[in-house]
């Protein structure tokens, strides 16, 4: 995200979720697990992609309820469609969780009691307007057991407009 909306989406997560579970920054979830073994193989897509494509538009599109947690849904076909390419190059590599599109969103909030997911659910909802969100690059972790360690970040910074 770009540096503005980071701020944002941190501070709601520092405000709202369960301090020992908050062992990342805000995020936008494009495959949850690729092969380790294939690592070098994911950040080469990675880098043609944001090398090919400009930043796709965004927006924050509703609040989502997560049953124990809350997020904001984010609409951009554009992303959807730089992932898809990205998964295409990764075939047979991908957990049936990333086989399918995911739904594009921030958690703010999880793995908390429902009633409290649902009245911070109830406390965004009322306040929430759409608005456009900035989404500057590509960035991979591995995970390290509990803790996440960045493999690298990239901006978008191609002229190929989705």
């Amino acid at each position: 995200m770009g540096p503005a909306d980071q701020a944002w989406a941190n501070a709601l997560r520092r405000a709202h979720f369960p301090p020992k579970r908050n062992v990342l920054d805000a995020h936008i979830t494009l495959f949850h697990h690729l092969p380790g073994a294939y690592e070098a193989e994911a950040m080469a897509r990675v880098k043609a992609l944001v090398a090919e494509f400009a930043a796709p538009d965004a927006r924050l599109s509703e609040v989502m309820n997560l049953g124990r947690g809350v997020a904001y849904r984010i609409h951009s076909p554009a992303l959807l469609t730089i992932r898809d390419l990205m998964a295409e190059g990764l075939h047979g590599l991908l957990t049936a969780q990333d086989q399918g599109q995911p739904r594009l969103h921030i958690t703010v909030q999880n793995k908390v009691e429902p009633a409290v997911a649902k009245a911070l659910l109830q406390q965004l909802a009322a306040e929430f307007a759409s608005r456009r969100l900035e989404i500057t690059g590509l960035e991979l972790h591995r995970y390290m057991g509990g803790p996440w360690e960045p493999i690298g970040r990239w901006r978008f910074r191609g002229r190929q407009h989705l």
